[in-house]
């Protein structure tokens, strides 16, 4: 099975801010809300210094009251009370169709969306192309606007790799040489 290329966390790196970024460009830094705590979740966004948050989610919505926090509406008063702009790219996520082609891959792994640790080859291969294909990373960029300095993608899983996110991240980084931190919980 083949895998999404990143660069890896060493350690935890929530505690660390975004390595430097090639010259003119953000810092990129990923992130899930499973596994943290409301209080982790914004204390690793502020140690990361994020100045530029992009829900990569199709529904911006999680159930129960564990994940509250990053709820649409809750997400983007907490986050613009801490100065940090938000943006929404649905493009960027994966639809409905392509969610349920997961989900069919996680239950015949019998595997819990939220104990999955990889996505599936049909996922990768699918995601590639209907969200990838035309995909243009300096357009990205140019759609975020000058002032991102430090970005952070985020989608609800823990695991970087068991996410788009990671997918986005990679493609980001094979495109401009941008340094990806991938922010887990304790």
């Amino acid at each position: 099975m083949t895998h999404p290329t990143f660069t890896p966390p060493v350690g935890n790196p929530a505690s660390q801010a975004a390595a430097p970024a090639a010259e003119g460009l953000p810092k990129l830094v990923t992130l899930g809300a499973f596994g943290f705590t409301e209080s982790g979740f914004f204390a690793a966004l502020d140690r990361a210094r994020v100045d530029t948050f992009c829900d990569v989610r199709y529904r911006r919505g999680v159930r129960g009251a564990e994940y509250a926090f990053v709820n649409r509406a809750r997400l983007e008063r907490r986050l613009a009370e801490l100065g940090v702009r938000y943006l929404h790219f649905r493009d960027l996520a994966p639809g409905p169709a392509l969610r349920a082609c997961q989900a069919e891959a996680d239950r015949a792994a019998r595997i819990a969306k939220r104990q999955r640790t990889r996505l599936s080859e049909a996922f990768l291969a699918a995601y590639q192309r209907e969200c990838l294909a035309g995909f243009e990373s300096r357009g990205l960029l140019e759609r975020m606007g000058p002032t991102a300095r430090v970005v952070a993608l985020f989608c609800v899983e823990r695991e970087p790799a068991a996410c788009h996110r990671s997918l986005l991240a990679a493609r980001l980084q094979a495109d401009l040489g941008i340094e990806v931190v991938h922010l887990l919980p304790p």
